[in-house]
């Protein structure tokens, strides 16, 4: 069919001849994506369409070439060869006041010399210094200690929250497995560990809660469908399970997610829409919904999400939180579902940086010799307890990129780097990022075939019954990736390494808005069948995507709110292994505005004193 349809092609100058300063004549294309929103009985007659022999194929061919994929990717004409996994050689950031810490260190060691790294300030809080503050793990692990409360308290109140937001009410729809008596024998196990006085670490007894992307016993790993699991059965825990356990820490449920990680609303057809804690009509993000909003209503100080395309950063910002995601090959993707094996990473969102920190402490470090990265990168945490407030750093902003927002989010982002400039002086470097319209083309051809690939022949036993209407629509796209595509895909890859790598030279991070909009309506024809919406989706991950292509460390930190209080972010992209100056950056921006965060609609205080 190609050769009657043929789109013009691309024809891509060599990347040494590609402007990348502020003055460049290269053209910023924002994403026009050409598809309607389709919702309800119109979206199941659309996916019969696509899974049609003929109609489907055509219609494929044409969404393709309406958005631009054809012209700008399939017929593309480039030099670059193909780079297939985003592996960085270690460097050391000599910018960076940091702990080396030994890679023989346990998960409990290495989160005992994470807490050695905070300064004393942030071992006493108190609640009134905030209008609105979330309970973190130190703050568990105080009340622990004291006796005020105790792990097995903390896990009936946790279950009984649950329990409350499933009512008819708020169908909050936060996890899709949770086993109580499992939760209660971990907390009943901690409980007696601060009894004897002889927690395992500060992890002992904090409840985490795990996207069902991720291996945890005893659940099965559903992905978010009704049938993976039947077919993968989960023998074994994760790797960064196995850490987060180790350390004592209470791993209390599954989280929901969308469809196999294929969406971005978080509406799943099968378990309940995800819906945002700061308004339940408005959807949470995706596809980490589940881990995003239990974070943000209070039920765990922090979970883990899986971040392929956004997946961690994005709900994080739509649900005031903070979301990071490390260096492709920090953690281990031992026992994560392979939906994407060149773009995935497990990521962390939490109520504070400082959580995200301890968590990624106990999940980070060597990974198992049959996954592909570089040599083993040396493992270093930011001298938070410095006395020399991180200064100096320069932040590369491409205007046009930045500015392609809604007017709330660009108005509060720049405020955000105003106050950032005068507090602290860091000073924002003008440049040229190109081709990102390209790139988060080339993206989506890469998760789209690596997740078609993972599960082909599973899909090709199943009816499509077992399947919600999104996620077939999404699979038929998927399928249509030709191998030219995915190798013409790589080759972008390669391509956009070098333009950053570049940009890393002028600068210390990449700034911008972590999202373009803030959380939307929920349509109530969605809840059956979910819902195609490219539009919408496009719109999010606008800034997401190089994280992942290119396998660099990012971190999203709330930073205000839109005129109906929904929340936004504020994200940074840094050279590979830069998690220190991320995390001491975040810290920084997280200290100017946590005074005037905003408590959810939807919030369970389990360290209440009844």
């Amino acid at each position: 069919m190609g050769w009657v349809f043929k789109s013009k092609n691309t024809v891509y100058k060599p990347v040494k001849d590609v402007d990348l300063g502020p003055n460049s004549d290269e053209f910023y294309l924002s994403p026009n994506v050409k598809a309607p929103r389709m919702a309800g009985f119109l979206i199941k007659i659309l996916a019969w369409i696509l899974e049609t022999r003929i109609f489907g194929a055509m219609l494929v061919y044409i969404l393709k070439d309406e958005n631009l994929v054809h012209r700008l990717i399939s017929f593309a004409e480039l030099n670059e060869p193909p780079l297939y996994v985003p592996c960085h050689p270690w460097e050391d950031h000599e910018d960076q006041e940091v702990k080396s810490i030994s890679s023989e260190s346990s998960p409990s060691e290495k989160v005992q010399q994470a807490l050695e790294c905070f300064p004393p300030c942030s071992q006493i809080v108190e609640n009134n210094q905030y209008s609105f503050r979330r309970w973190t793990i130190q703050d568990y692990s105080r009340a622990y200690i004291s006796g005020e409360i105790t792990p097995l308290m903390v896990a009936k109140r946790f279950l009984d929250s649950v329990y409350e937001s499933s009512n008819p009410s708020l169908q909050m729809s936060f996890f899709i497995n949770q086993n109580a008596e499992d939760i209660k024998r971990q907390a009943a196990e901690s409980t007696l560990r601060y009894e004897r006085g002889e927690p395992i670490s500060v992890l002992d007894g904090i409840p985490i809660a795990v996207k069902d992307e991720i291996d945890c016993t005893p659940y099965p790993t559903t992905g978010g469908t009704k049938w993976l699991h039947k077919i993968r059965p989960c023998i074994n825990d994760a790797c960064c399970i196995e850490r987060l356990r180790s350390c004592g820490a209470i791993l209390v449920g599954k989280t929901n997610m969308h469809e196999l990680g294929a969406g971005v609303s978080g509406i799943n057809p099968h378990y309940g829409t995800t819906r945002n804690p700061y308004d339940i009509n408005k959807v949470s993000g995706g596809s980490s919904s589940g881990s995003a909003t239990v974070v943000s209503a209070g039920l765990c100080p922090v979970a883990l999400g899986v971040d392929g395309g956004g997946s961690v950063r994005m709900p994080a910002a739509l649900c005031g939180v903070v979301g990071f995601k490390p260096t492709f090959g920090r953690v281990s993707h031992s026992g994560v579902l392979p939906f994407n094996w060149t773009v995935g990473n497990v990521g962390i969102l939490a109520g504070t940086i400082e959580d995200a920190f301890i968590v990624y402490a106990a999940i980070s470090g060597d990974i198992p010799s049959n996954q592909p990265t570089a040599l083993s990168p040396k493992i270093n945490f930011p001298l938070l307890k410095s006395t020399n407030t991180i200064s100096n750093v320069k932040m590369a902003k491409y205007g046009e990129w930045f500015n392609d927002s809604s007017d709330d989010i660009k108005k509060c982002c720049y405020q955000a780097l105003d106050q950032l400039h005068e507090h602290y002086g860091w000073e924002t470097v003008d440049v040229t990022i190109p081709e990102i319209e390209v790139m988060r083309l080339a993206h989506y051809v890469t998760i789209g075939s690596e997740c078609n690939t993972a599960i082909r022949s599973d899909l090709e036993k199943l009816g499509t019954s077992e399947i919600g209407c999104d996620a077939r629509v999404a699979l038929c796209i998927y399928g249509s990736f030709s191998s030219k595509e995915y190798l013409t895909a790589q080759r972008f890859r390669n391509r956009h390494m070098q333009f950053h790598k570049c940009i890393f030279e002028r600068a210390d991070v990449i700034v911008t808005p972590t999202t373009s909009i803030t959380a939307y309506p929920i349509v109530k024809q969605s809840l059956e069948y979910g819902d195609f919406d490219y539009v919408n989706a496009a719109a999010l991950v606008r800034y997401q995507i190089a994280a992942n292509f290119l396998g660099l460390p990012a971190v999203t930190v709330p930073i205000g709110y839109d005129k109906l209080g929904m929340p936004i972010g504020l994200q940074f992209i840094g050279r590979p292994w830069s998690e220190p100056t991320l995390i001491r950056i975040a810290l920084a921006v997280q200290g100017l505005f946590i005074s005037s965060y905003k408590k959810p609609m939807v919030f369970y205080d389990l360290l209440r004193k009844d």
